[in-house]
């Protein structure tokens, strides 16, 4: 059992809950959790946490939800800022990265709903992703217009973009040895994304 997160006294029980168990569901994922482990870092006992969830499914549901409301809530912010396309699409990608980064146990979470085709969440992660893939598609094809490379499938690029931040963010101690010190995200998304400019 982990110990008890550090701020527990000072933030309210069921958000500590969900701290708690975002780390444990993408350190083991959600059938390897275990509820008293989840408590107990959370500086409770498993009947609290039951108390506030009613069953580990709900608190997995709730615990991806609320990852995927603050990435969302992220990007719009980003795409939905002053500046020309290029500079948005920019600061888009930087923000992805930022709390892919900050946050690598969305990508794990992710990741591993993406290999488990049993797994609880993975209706969820659909529900979550499609509509913010969606969101940033619409976003690239309105505003990106005239600057696209021609021809360009838009999904399929931002799911590459997107592919290679949560692949990065999930890959820990790997991530250096296989992407090197630098991040190319920015580069890679231009590459993509945006048509070669007249000499």
């Amino acid at each position: 059992m982990g110990r008890p997160l550090a701020s527990a006294n000072a933030i309210a029980t069921p958000e500590r809950v969900l701290e708690a168990a975002e780390l444990a569901f993408a350190a083991v994922g959600f059938g390897a959790a275990k509820l008293a482990d989840i408590a107990g870092r959370a500086g409770i006992r498993r009947p609290s946490l039951l108390y506030h969830f009613g069953s580990k499914e709900a608190l997995y549901t709730q615990t991806v939800e609320r990852c995927f409301a603050r990435l969302s809530r992220a990007l719009v912010e980003a795409m939905s800022a002053e500046g020309d396309f290029p500079t948005r699409l920019d600061r888009t990608v930087s923000r992805f990265v930022e709390f892919v980064d900050a946050e690598p146990q969305l990508a794990r979470i992710v990741m591993r709903e993406l290999l488990d085709e049993q797994g609880p969440g993975r209706p969820i992660v659909l529900g979550q992703v499609v509509p913010l893939l969606d969101v940033v598609q619409r976003f690239i094809e309105r505003h990106g217009e005239g600057l696209l490379r021609p021809g360009l499938p838009v999904r399929a690029a931002v799911l590459q973009i997107a592919s290679d931040v949560l692949l990065k963010g999930a890959a820990g101690s790997l991530r250096e040895p296989l992407w090197g010190p630098t991040d190319h995200t920015h580069q890679l998304a231009r590459a993509l994304l945006l048509r070669e400019p007249t000499p």
